[in-house]
């Protein structure tokens, strides 16, 4: 069998599947046309490190529940259907004695999240609805969502870099903030937009691309401090598409109508190119017509929020046997334990429940995040509540 009939890691997993299910070494090795030195290579890397030995030229971080075998994964629903009534870390006591040290045993909280991702164990029973993800609402009426963006950098006359923040109300195509900043700052942009919804109120979504600082790269499920705020708002966030800025057409279509009225050329300072901006937005929300809305301007249509901004509401967890909070530095501390969490959501409160012996529920909101295994002293994320994970847009 060619290594080249699929990848290079489904040909390895294959090959060890195999060989724990007792083939011979040297019948396998001539079938996949490698050496017995190879193949023993490849078993005994499998044995020390699991499925991720096979990714080792990948620099991206894999969480391990997602890349077991599927004969491990298999044989995790099969113990739990023999024993329906036993948790994950029996589970993984049965594991232990049945493969007998031939591979790593995954950690107990993997295996409760492969028990929960085939419906084996009993979740949170919830009276408000679940998470809908990034799927891309209508925005019907005014406030029902807002599109945020940044309208690319450039140089000012000073030779100072200016970078539009801008915001509009989908619906009515009113353009709500324009304001040119000095960086993409989280800092600076919740600023922009607490006095936005001091003004205007609150949307009941904000949607935007993956760049920063609306999503992060690198914080679980992409949540940034500025789309964590957003969300104890009670604001949903959706995101586009990486590469379909269409997702988000009425908002660049107006980028287009920006750069070619106020930034050519661009202001000598901050105060000139604002100056402009305003200019810019009293124009369009109130002397512009738009065919989309019948030849009438968007101050004709759009009205402010009948939601008030009145700060960020108390967080509680009825539901929950408890509520811990996250360090400064993305950390949540049990019983002297530190366990990573992520420094978007340092400050904030979480839910914590326990679900297992050692395996505690971890929701923040109404978002479940994943499943703490103090043992391993690591958070095991479940599928992203706020959608696909996305990453940034090139």
């Amino acid at each position: 069998m060619p290594w080249k009939e699929c990848s290079v890691m489904e040909e390895r997993l294959r090959f060890v599947a195999r060989r724990l299910d007792g083939e011979a070494m040297s019948d396998l090795c001539r079938e996949f046309g490698i050496s017995r030195k190879t193949g023993y290579k490849i078993f005994n890397r499998f044995k020390e490190y699991g499925a991720k030995a096979f990714t080792d030229r990948s620099r991206r971080p894999v969480r391990y529940a997602n890349q077991l075998p599927p004969q491990i994964e298999t044989l995790i629903v099969n113990l739990k259907g023999d024993k329906p009534y036993w948790g994950a870390r029996k589970i993984r006591e049965l594991l232990v004695r049945k493969l007998n040290g031939d591979i790593r045993v995954p950690a107990n909280s993997t295996i409760h999240a492969v028990l929960h991702r085939h419906g084996l164990v009993k979740g949170l029973r919830r009276p408000r609805r679940r998470a809908q993800g990034t799927e891309l609402s209508a925005g019907l009426a005014p406030n029902d969502l807002w599109c945020v963006d940044f309208k690319g950098e450039f140089k000012l006359g000073n030779g100072r870099y200016c970078y539009p923040l801008t915001v509009t109300d989908y619906a009515s195509r009113f353009l709500l903030l324009c304001e040119a900043l000095e960086s993409t700052r989280e800092v600076t942009a919740i600023e922009a937009f607490e006095h936005l919804f001091r003004e205007r109120g609150l949307p009941q979504a904000i949607r935007s691309d993956n760049g920063v600082p609306f999503a992060s790269p690198n914080g679980l499920f992409n949540l940034s401090k500025l789309s964590v705020w957003w969300l104890r708002l009670g604001i949903d966030i959706e995101r586009i598409k990486p590469g379909h800025p269409h997702q988000n057409g009425r908002h660049e279509r107006m980028h287009l109508t920006l750069k070619k009225e106020t930034i050519r050329p661009p202001g000598t300072n901050y105060l000139q190119q604002q100056a402009r901006f305003d200019s810019f937005i009293s124009e369009f929300n109130n002397e512009r017509p738009h065919e989309a809305l019948v030849m009438k301007c968007p101050a004709e249509v759009y009205s402010a929020s009948q939601r008030p901004y009145s700060g960020l509401p108390d967080l509680v967890y009825p539901l929950h046997d408890r509520d811990l909070l996250v360090t400064a530095c993305g950390r949540l501390c049990m019983y002297r334990k530190k366990i990573n969490i992520s420094t978007a959501l340092a400050g904030q409160r979480l839910g914590i429940k326990e679900v297992d012996d050692g395996i505690w529920l971890v929701s923040f909101m109404r978002y479940d995040l994943g499943f703490i295994d103090l043992e391993q002293r690591t958070l095991q994320p479940l599928d992203n509540p706020f959608g696909p994970r996305l990453s940034p847009m090139s």
